[in-house]
């Protein structure tokens, strides 16, 4: 008897292929996905975008933007990588994951246009899927984190209203290269004709090469800590936003850490620009402190020290590369200096796991190594081996990112602290035994 399929088996089936296009790995070039783009009627030509590049706080920085834009009024698209728990993560509308009846219909399209001479990678294929799905949902904005690098990327084939490039530490060696002069050329890719820029890059050789490609396209370029910036009020926790056009008093950064000043600051810029350029009268194009602080207070941005329990208190940060490492050794050693601290940790092969483990291993009083289930994981043993080296607590293997948090849980009193880091996949599995822990 032939049986017909569920749509969760049809949903299942379509992450089963998406996932299998991952062994082509990454490939540097464009011309696959604009030939898909082409053949889909290019719906990324029909709503408005911003792009944003970068090492660190791309993900943030784009959501701050798109929570603004929503509130505001607009219905508003949000494309970010990787996800954490669900594939659906990576395409929003209006804070709204896409559905799996809507991921199966993006991806038939998609995958019923990929006929070129090479097929299309997973990024690829999840990048026209979410180009595709904000055109048929008749977005007014949608906002665009790249992948991993900017020039290749394949979310480089759009042509923004802002671009912003958040900051740079060197990462992806084998393909954008080993300096940050290097890297700045890469993400600097991503700026266009005639397009404004904002930018947290602050190292000199990196500033230099993105100043000159802005210069190349007549492109106007706006600098954290000169054009607009934002400081903490004394003795309380609000910040102050001086801008390009506007002064923002008592805002509430939506999400824990200093570096999310930064953050919030190029998100701001991004705004202002973008308001200010509207072609024609539009009430809903009104950039004011109401409309900022509200719009925050919508954003979230899980597995970026996200808390997602009080007693003990466990906190979930991807922290998956040597800056991400630092920013959240700076949090653990002053924030929970006074809380007696488990470390989870896991990190992939293509790290500095050293460096990463020196500047958190510190701040644990125990370290419990695990191994996240992609095949990039780096073996235990030898981050068991290099851990040893900075602190004289215990350092205990689980294998099992589910199971080391259990125990981490269980063996904390509710005082104590529980940081789960090194990788996005390690906070990933992790976030969704405890989302399903909460559920149950």
């Amino acid at each position: 008897m032939k049986t017909t399929a569920t749509p969760q088996n049809s949903y299942q089936k379509c992450l089963d292929k998406i996932y299998k296009l991952g062994r082509f790995g990454i490939k540097l070039e464009l011309d696959t996905i604009l030939n898909i783009l082409k053949l889909l009627n290019n719906p990324q030509k029909n709503y408005r975008l911003i792009h944003v590049a970068g090492t660190n706080g791309k993900g943030s920085t784009a959501t701050y933007i798109a929570s603004i834009l929503r509130k505001a009024g607009f219905k508003t698209g949000l494309y970010t990588s990787p996800h954490l728990v669900k594939f659906n993560e990576r395409i929003a509308i209006d804070g709204e994951q896409i559905s799996n009846e809507q991921v199966v219909d993006a991806y038939q399209a998609v995958h019923s246009v990929d006929i070129g001479k090479r097929k299309a990678t997973f990024f690829e294929i999840a990048t026209a899927m979410g180009f595709y799905h904000f055109s048929k949902k008749n977005v007014d904005w949608a906002v665009i984190e790249t992948g991993m690098g900017g020039r290749f990327d394949a979310t480089n084939v759009i042509k923004p209203q802002v671009s912003v490039i958040t900051n740079l530490s060197i990462e992806h060696t084998d393909y954008l290269g080993h300096t940050i002069k290097a890297l700045a050329r890469e993400k600097g890719g991503i700026i266009k004709q005639n397009t404004p820029v904002i930018t947290g890059v602050s190292q000199p050789s990196g500033l230099c090469v993105i100043k000159q490609i802005a210069k190349e396209k007549s492109s106007d370029l706006f600098v954290y800590k000169k054009e607009f910036s934002a400081r903490k009020n004394p003795g309380r926790n609000r910040y102050t936003y001086k801008g390009l056009d506007n002064r923002f008093h008592h805002l509430i950064k939506p999400l824990p850490g200093e570096h999310q000043k930064e953050n919030l600051s190029l998100a701001l810029a991004a705004c202002e620009l973008i308001f200010r350029t509207s072609e024609k009268p539009d009430s809903r194009y009104h950039l004011n402190e109401t409309l900022v602080k509200e719009g925050l207070a919508l954003a979230e941005w899980p597995g970026r020290l996200e808390h997602v329990m009080e007693k003990p208190l466990v906190i979930l940060d991807g922290a998956h590369n040597l800056q991400a490492a630092r920013v959240l050794g700076k949090y653990l050693s002053s924030t929970l200096k006074d809380r007696k601290l488990t470390l989870v940790i896991g990190i992939l092969d293509d790290k500095p796991y050293e460096k990463m483990l020196e500047m958190l291993v510190p701040c644990a009083q125990n370290i419990i190594i695990t191994k996240a289930k992609i095949d990039r994981s780096l073996e235990p043993s030898v981050l068991k081996r290099a851990a040893q080296r900075f602190t004289q607590n215990p350092v205990t293997i689980i294998e099992d990112v589910k199971e080391a948090v259990t125990y981490a849980i269980d063996t904390s009193k509710d005082e104590d602290a529980v940081c789960i880091a090194g990788s996005l996949y390690v906070a990933g599995e992790a976030k969704e035994k405890l989302d399903n822990d909460l559920d149950h």
